[in-house]
């Protein structure tokens, strides 16, 4: 299945540890929290990649242009301008990197890859959150209700989206509310193509019109995981995910021994 991943976000509130570089850049166990991502879907199979960028595309592109490369020895020779490499690269994902655009909000890039996805149910997630979801699971989840979308429910904080679910669909979704009863917006979405049609243009929020009126259509479904998931949005959020890193806890571990290579 296809994965849309939304990597267009600055990391303004992780401070220097953000690097002025885009945020899904920030790495983890010398990897970019974007590569344990795409690690964990790989991991299940899902290996055809879209990245949406927005904030320092081209740092992005260039990564993966010269990834072989950086995950490998090689050798150069000046005299003829080649370089030879002196590993395979492990991986065989295929990744479909575009500009999305500066100043587009979360549903815009998602709609400006339309072209590239077309009528396929797709995957799409945050470039900066990461979990041990079961994948599996969660396809299976959203083949056996038939709605449009499902999102993956969470319990940490309460900084992000809310869903109000009853049986498992969800009634409302807000972002950022102040109270409720604990199940958050954690990515990891399944969606059927027609959620194209939901999202009007660049300056749509993913998180606004296009999850309320699907959730209000009746088409929106939450899968519930009990399982890991941190986000990294602030330096401390970096610090907690570096310092599981270091003890070998956590999926990021899992992920990065079976699928990356070497530390760039």
């Amino acid at each position: 299945m296809k994965v849309i991943i939304l990597a267009g976000g600055l990391g303004t509130r992780l401070g220097e540890a953000g690097g002025m570089m885009p945020k899904p850049m920030v790495k983890i166990g010398g990897q970019p929290i974007l590569c344990h991502i795409m690690s964990h879907y790989a991991s299940y199979g899902h290996k055809d990649f879209f990245a949406a960028l927005g904030y320092k595309a081209t740092v992005i592109k260039e990564y993966f242009l010269n990834y072989s490369f950086l995950h490998s020895d090689f050798t150069v020779d000046l005299s003829e301008g080649k370089a030879i490499k002196h590993q395979p690269c492990k991986n065989d994902w295929r990744v479909t990197l575009v500009d999305t655009g500066l100043s587009t909000s979360t549903g815009g890039r998602v709609k400006r890859l339309e072209p590239y996805i077309g009528s396929e149910t797709f995957m799409l997630t945050y470039g900066d959150g990461v979990s041990d979801i079961d994948l599996s699971e969660l396809e299976s989840f959203h083949r056996s209700h038939g709605k449009m979308v499902t999102v993956t429910a969470v319990h940490p904080g309460a900084r992000f989206g809310e869903l109000e679910i009853d049986n498992d669909q969800v009634l409302s979704f807000q972002e950022k509310p102040q109270v409720g009863q604990g199940w958050i917006n954690g990515g990891f979405f399944i969606i059927e193509p027609e959620f194209f049609s939901l999202i009007e243009g660049d300056q749509t929020m993913l998180e606004q019109e296009p999850l309320e009126k699907a959730a209000q259509m009746g088409e929106l479904m939450a899968y519930r995981h009990e399982g890991f998931w941190q986000p990294m949005d602030t330096k401390r959020d970096k610090d907690y995910l570096e310092g599981l890193w270091e003890q070998g806890k956590g999926p990021l571990k899992a992920n990065s021994n079976d699928n990356l290579n070497a530390p760039a």
